[in-house]
């Protein structure tokens, strides 16, 4: 069995659910299936459009996680679903971001004061933490970009010009849902990319909705340009690494919630 893989417990005495302490929107499963593995009581289940991932961590917090595929509409959509069905008292919006700062590093984790986007829209977040980059801990804006940025070049123009640590694809979306429906929010992102090199063009035809490779992109993309393949791995590696960052930050941060 790969490391990536969450077989799911029996369904015996499952947690009441409908109710949850903690609802996480992620875009991706490898984003937090090392956390997801962690999870007691689990199950999942369909509900619409969206997978449902519901368990307790360390026995007293009650999480469900929703799963979508990447893009702010959706990212929206998913988020509105989980607080309908499940009313959490806390949503996170969890999972990869790129670094916009030369100084950051794979499996850093960027937890956001502010949310903004490319248009002028900004959500400013009420928390209390303190960065501790001696343990890769950031703390500062978010920006929720449009597209994926694969060039190096384009983060450090768009972290100079939104003064923002890191940029993802979805957090504006969720935090957006959280204001108008009165739902504590944080965002909380682990790096999977940094600045000191370009994303493969692949990238953007290779990966499927669900997180997957699509096996006929990949053929196409090592017909293409024999080197693909070991740059995807190289990206699958730093991704699992940040997966694991961001599960060891969230053992650390969820029984807070329960306080």
């Amino acid at each position: 069995m790969s490391a990536e893989e969450t077989p799911e417990q029996p369904e015996t005495d499952i947690p009441d659910l409908a109710h949850a302490d903690v609802g996480i929107v992620t875009a991706l499963p490898i984003e937090l299936n090392p956390f997801i593995g962690q999870l007691e009581k689990r199950r999942s289940y369909t509900g619409g459009k969206y997978k449902f991932i519901g368990g307790t961590y360390d026995d007293k917090v009650k999480v469900v996680i929703v799963q979508q595929a990447v893009g702010f509409a959706k990212a929206r959509a998913a988020t509105q679903a989980l607080i309908e069905a499940h009313s959490p008292n806390w949503i996170l919006s969890a999972g990869y971001s790129g670094a916009l700062q030369p100084d950051m590093g794979i499996g850093d984790i960027v937890v956001g004061n502010s949310i903004c986007d490319q248009h002028g829209h900004s959500i400013k977040i009420d928390m209390n933490m303190e960065a501790n980059e001696k343990t890769g801990l950031r703390v500062g804006r978010l920006l929720t970009a449009d597209e994926l940025v694969l060039k190096a070049d384009d983060k450090k123009q768009m972290g100079i010009k939104h003064d923002a640590l890191a940029v993802d694809l979805e957090s504006m979306a969720v935090a957006q849902v959280c204001k108008e429906m009165q739902t504590r929010f944080m965002a909380i992102r682990a790096l999977s990319d940094d600045m000191s090199e370009d994303l493969p063009d692949e990238i953007l035809s290779l990966m499927g909705e669900t997180g997957t490779m699509r096996m006929g992109a990949v053929v196409g993309a090592i017909w293409n340009r024999a080197s693909s393949m070991k740059d995807m791995w190289h990206l699958r590696e730093k991704a699992m690494h940040a997966s694991r960052r961001l599960a060891a930050f969230l053992n650390m941060l969820l029984p807070r919630f329960v306080e």
